[in-house]
């Protein structure tokens, strides 16, 4: 895997008119950005800010941008499109903020966060001789990182890479590993949830690919302000930590469907139906620590079970559609039950045909998956989409950067993978290359860095 990272960076101010996101974590369309205000503290003037920059991109050509990236679903009415609109829409992405700090209630941004474009995971290992005090030194270094390139803020010294681009809904979350708890002499306060998981029966892991003292996920709607991200905070680490692995990912860019929609994975399946949403009464519940924690720098926090999943996409893509479907439980158009309705239809799991079999099989995925067939058991899943050219047999070397967050993994992730483990369909198309299990924190108090009541406290 590849290693990248980047610099320290001064903080700027937001340049006028820049948005944040909204509950959905997208912002409105922008009015068009004011001239900046005369600096009145005696610092020296502002340049341009990425946002800046953005929002008067000239009207023609962020149209040629939009044009190939967004499919049409941007017009002034149906099935038109104007420059104007078009040159809104990239303002848009682009100037969407996510805040670092408390973005739902004290938890980190990433989790709740609306899926973005571009993901980029990373772990590393402390080098020998990093202690818990070098350790703090570096999540304290991270954290302002993340929190200025977040604001859209560019570093004095600076790659460029991604000068001309706004913040892009980046988001920068981190987590630590079970190696981290002994590496810095905290074991005793190393989570019960952070137990190693069990061994699966799909599983053919690559240790050098998984795990990790220290990890951390980068998503964003534009590539080069992830690689920005990734870039700036691996060289942040340099000589208290190196890195142990990376994986980059994608999903669909904002936009490029006519409507909001739930995203499709590389076997063209929508995937994420019954994902709990932050509106339902049990949200926080399922996926956040409350305070009966084993620990208590963890309450707010959520653990991530991270996985790389290979897709047998040669073997997938020569079965039929209705075997596909099958092998799912639902159609794969536009997501129904097999049992009818829409994509929200709830499944009739007790439903049978003229056959007097299950309409949603036995063994389809979505039964097995469903939090009927588990106790009540939910997860949140916020999955990479990757590919990483050919295997030596010609087959793509493709599939799902799996990422789920839940309150307590042996109650989610781990029952739900043992049935799956048991009789899904699916899992004969699918390899688990990798795996890690990491405990991410509630965000960083004004003035702290993410971790310290672990570190300080």
């Amino acid at each position: 895997m590849s290693k990248q990272t980047s610099s320290k960076k001064a903080p700027g101010k937001k340049a006028p008119g820049a948005q944040s996101a909204g509950p959905d974590g997208r912002a409105t369309v922008p009015a068009p950005a004011a001239a900046p205000a005369p600096e009145t503290d005696g610092a020296p003037s502002l340049e341009f800010s990425r946002r800046r920059l953005l929002g008067t991109v000239g009207a023609a050509g962020a149209a040629g941008l939009v044009v190939g990236g967004a499919g049409g679903a941007i017009g002034a009415s149906a099935g038109q499109s104007s420059a104007q609109d078009a040159a809104k829409a990239v303002t848009t992405i682009g100037s969407t903020e996510v805040p670092f700090r408390a973005a739902r209630a004290g938890q980190q941004a990433g989790i709740t966060t609306p899926l973005q474009a571009t993901g980029h995971l990373v772990a590393f290992d402390l080098a020998p001789g990093a202690d818990r005090k070098a350790a703090a030194a570096l999540l304290r270094r991270w954290s302002r990182t993340a929190e200025e390139l977040m604001a859209g803020h560019t570093p004095h010294a600076d790659t460029g890479v991604a000068l001309d681009a706004g913040p892009s809904s980046l988001t920068v979350t981190f987590g630590f590993g079970p190696s981290f708890f002994g590496r810095t002499g905290l074991t005793k306060r190393r989570p019960v949830a952070l137990d190693p998981l069990p061994d699966f029966s799909a599983d053919a892991l690559d240790p050098e690919r998984s795990n990790g003292d220290l990890w951390i996920q980068i998503g964003a709607d534009d590539a080069l302000v992830a690689f920005h991200a990734l870039r700036a905070l691996q060289k942040e680490a340099a000589g208290t930590a190196r890195l142990r692995w990376q994986m980059n990912g994608f999903n669909r860019t904002p936009g490029a469907t006519a409507r909001p929609m739930t995203a499709r994975n590389l076997m063209g399946q929508i995937d994420g139906t019954n994902n709990p949403k932050p509106s339902d009464q049990d949200f926080d519940e399922r996926i956040f620590v409350g305070r009966d924690a084993d620990q208590d720098w963890m309450h707010g926090g959520s653990y991530a079970v991270v996985r790389r999943i290979r897709m047998l996409l040669d073997d997938w893509e020569k079965r039929s559609l209705h075997e596909q479907e099958k092998v799912i439980g639902r159609r794969k158009d536009n997501g129904a039950p097999l049992t009818g309705g829409s994509e929200t239809t709830p499944m009739r799991l007790d439903a049978s045909g003229s056959d007097g079999l299950p309409v949603i099989p036995a063994n389809a995925h979505a039964r097995i998956a469903a939090p009927e067939s588990n106790q009540g058991a939910a997860m949140l899943r916020r999955p990479f989409s990757f590919h990483d050219g050919f295997r030596e047999d010609g087959a793509p070397d493709a599939g799902l950067l799996f990422i789920c967050w839940q309150a307590d993994p042996l109650r989610a992730f781990t029952q739900v993978q043992r049935k799956l483990d048991r009789g899904d369909a699916l899992s004969r198309f699918l390899r688990h290359e990798a795996s890690g299990l990491y405990a991410v924190p509630p965000a960083a108090e004004p003035g702290d860095y993410v971790g310290r009541p672990l570190l300080e406290g």
